[in-house]
Parts: structure tokens; C-alpha cells; sequence
């Protein structure tokens, strides 16, 4: 794997999750808290479709499908640092929208990934 792969999987994978993370603290005190992950993943789809339509270059599906399993571990790890452990959620932390958001950040490159493969067989033909 090269450094641009490294800079796609690690870099932007926390980034990705910053952003949500920093959305989390600043609609906290507008979103009600069993609501906050609703609010933040329209955003977080839309940003991550961006980076990877816009910012990634990866070669072939294979790529897509480690970027998606690093994102992913990216996400479950700091959640946990830095979510579950720091704030301890009194009604704890895994629900619903977070099982989904984990499984977006997996499916979202991986179709990304599929379509434009799609769509670069296409423009050969």
C-alpha cells in the first residue's frame, strides 16, 4: 500500500469522524441527546460522499474495501476513547443510529467504490 492510500484510510477517516465528533459537542446543547446522531449523519453522508467522490483516489475495489474497514475501526475506536469512556452516557452510548452510522461508514465507500468502477469500465468501453 502507498502513502496515499495511508493518507486516504488514516487521515481522512479521522477526520471524517472529528467532524462528527466536534458536530456532536456544538449541536449538544440545541439537539435533544437521544436525537444528536439523527441530526449529525445526514451531514456526515453527505461529507463522506464528498471526500470520496472529491478527495480519494483509489485504484480498484479492493482499496475501497480496506478504506472501508479502516474508516470503521476508526469510528468504533475513538467513539469508544472518546465518547464512551470521557462522557459516559447514562443511557449508555450504542443505540440504534450509532449501529447505523458504523455500517454507513463501511457501505458508503464500498458503493462509492463499486460505482465508480462502473463507471470507469463504461468510459473504455
Amino acid at each position: 500500500m502507498d502513502k496515499k492510500f495511508y493518507q486516504d484510510a488514516f487521515g481522512w477517516g479521522f477526520i471524517l469522524w472529528l467532524i462528527g465528533y466536534v458536530l456532536g459537542i456544538l449541536l449538544f446543547s440545541i439537539v435533544p441527546p437521544y436525537m444528536l446522531g439523527w441530526a449529525i449523519m445526514p451531514i456526515g453522508i453527505a461529507i463522506t460522499l464528498w471526500v470520496l467522490l472529491k478527495k480519494v483516489k483509489v485504484g480498484h475495489f479492493g482499496r475501497y474495501l480496506s478504506l472501508a474497514l479502516v474508516w470503521t475501526l476508526i469510528a468504533v475506536i475513538c467513539d469508544y476513547l472518546f465518547l464512551v469512556l470521557i462522557f459516559k452516557p447514562v443511557d449508555g452510548y450504542y443505540k440504534l443510529d450509532v449501529y447505523l452510522y458504523y455500517l454507513l461508514t463501511f457501505i458508503i465507500p464500498l458503493v462509492v467504490g463499486l460505482a465508480k468502477g462502473q463507471v470507469k469500465s463504461k468510459s473504455i468501453n
